[in-house]
C-alpha cells in the first residue's frame, strides 16, 4: 500500500478530468439525460449501502465498494456488465481489500437475494436476484482487470477527522460533515478530487447547515485551491436539489428500462 494519496494509484490513475468522464459516457448518454444517468447510479449506490448494512461492513467498505462501482463505469458502457450484477461483486472485493475479511459466497447470494426481495420490490417487482456464485467469481476477475488491480481507495473519512480535530473536537460537526462524505459517494466527486478536498467542502456544507459563522477564519487560512472546493460543494448541492423533486419509487422502473442492457442474460 502506498504511504501516502500523492505516491498512490488512487491520485496518479483515478483523478479523472471531467471532459474525459463526459465524453467515456457518451454510449448511455445517448439513451439518458445526465440526470437520468445520475437517478440511476444514485439508486444502485443505495443497493451497494443496503447490503453493505445487511452484512454488517463498515462504512469505509461500503465507501470503497461504491467508488469501484463508480470507476468501472467511469470507463464502461452500462451495458458491459449489469449493475446489478457488478454492485455485490464490487461490495465482495472491497470486503477483502479493507481486511474485513471474505464474505462466503453462498451468505453474499442469500443476502442479494433478501435485499432485493424486501428492499427494493419496487423496482425489480417479484423478479429474484438471477445471479449465482459463478457469476460472481467471473465478474470479480473483470472488475480487477478494468481498475487495473488499483485496489486501494483514500477516503475523505481519515482528513475529515483530522479537520475537525484541528478546528476543535465538535461532534455535532462532525456527524453532519460525516453524512454529506456518504452523499458525495452519490455524485461524481470521489472520481474528480483529492479526498481532503472532499473532506474540505463536506465541512463548508455543515457550517453553512448549522450557521457556524465563526469558522470563516479557519477556511480561510487553508492552503487549497477553494475554486476546487466550491465545485465539490456544487456538486453535493445539485444531488440535494434533485433529491427534492425525485420520487425514485415511482421512477426508478422506467429508469431501468431504458437502461442500456448487456445481452444476454444470465442462465440459470
Amino acid at each position: 500500500m502506498a504511504g501516502n494519496f500523492w505516491q498512490s494509484s488512487h491520485h496518479q490513475q483515478w483523478i479523472l478530468d471531467k471532459q474525459d468522464l463526459v465524453r467515456d459516457r457518451q454510449l448511455d448518454l445517448a439513451k439518458l439525460s445526465e440526470e437520468e444517468y445520475q437517478k440511476i447510479f444514485n439508486f444502485f449506490a443505495s443497493i451497494i449501502q443496503v447490503l453493505g448494512e445487511q452484512l454488517k461492513l463498515r462504512q469505509q467498505v461500503i465507501a470503497t465498494a461504491t467508488v469501484y462501482f463508480k470507476r468501472f463505469y467511469a470507463r464502461n458502457s452500462l451495458k458491459c456488465i449489469d449493475p446489478l450484477l457488478l454492485a455485490p461483486t464490487c461490495v465482495f472485493l472491497a470486503s477483502k481489500v479493507e481486511e474485513f475479511g471474505v464474505i462466503s459466497n453462498s451468505r453474499l447470494i442469500t443476502t442479494c437475494q433478501t435485499v432485493i426481495k424486501n428492499k427494493f420490490s419496487y423496482a425489480y417487482g417479484q423478479q429474484e436476484f438471477p445471479y449465482r456464485t459463478n457469476h460472481i467469481l467471473e465478474c470479480e476477475f473483470y472488475l480487477l482487470e478494468n481498475l487495473d488491480c488499483c485496489l486501494i481507495v483514500y477516503q475523505p473519512y481519515r482528513p475529515l477527522l483530522l479537520f475537525v480535530q484541528d478546528i476543535g473536537q465538535d461532534d455535532q460537526l462532525l456527524t453532519y460533515a460525516w453524512r454529506i462524505v456518504n452523499d458525495s459517494l452519490r455524485t461524481d466527486v470521489s472520481l474528480l478530487y483529492p479526498p481532503y478536498q472532499i473532506a474540505i467542502g463536506a465541512l463548508h456544507i455543515a457550517c453553512v447547515m448549522l450557521g457556524k459563522e465563526n469558522l470563516k477564519p479557519w477556511f480561510a487560512e487553508l492552503n487549497v485551491d477553494m475554486d476546487k472546493i466550491q465545485e465539490i460543494v456544487r456538486s453535493i448541492i445539485n444531488l440535494y436539489e434533485m433529491w427534492k423533486s425525485y420520487d425514485e419509487k415511482k421512477e426508478i422502473q422506467s429508469l431501468l428500462g431504458k437502461m442500456p442492457k448487456p445481452c444476454p442474460a444470465p442462465q440459470r
